[in-house]
């Protein structure tokens, strides 16, 4: 799997292939050059993980509630 292809997955997408990664890991039949280059594509796919995450985070963090819990508009967050 390339960079580009991690770059555009969805979070759902690139932890359902990252737990994909660690399963294969963890059976421990795989040979080492290939266990090495599945343990270079989960850092990617934990990174890209991470990378989704925040962004939701800060999509969240940046709605603000009237009185009653109503949403009443969005706070522009640096960067989005």
């Amino acid at each position: 799997m390339d960079d580009d292809a991690i770059n555009t997955m969805s979070f759902e997408q690139a932890m359902k292939a990252l737990e994909d990664v660690v399963t294969r890991l963890e059976r421990g039949d795989v040979p080492l050059d290939e266990s090495i280059a599945l343990y270079e594509q989960g850092a990617k796919l934990k990174k890209r993980c991470e990378t989704k995450l925040k962004e939701a985070e800060e999509k969240v963090a940046a709605i603000t509630l009237d009185g009653d819990g109503t949403p009443k508009g969005t706070t522009p967050v640096e960067g989005l």
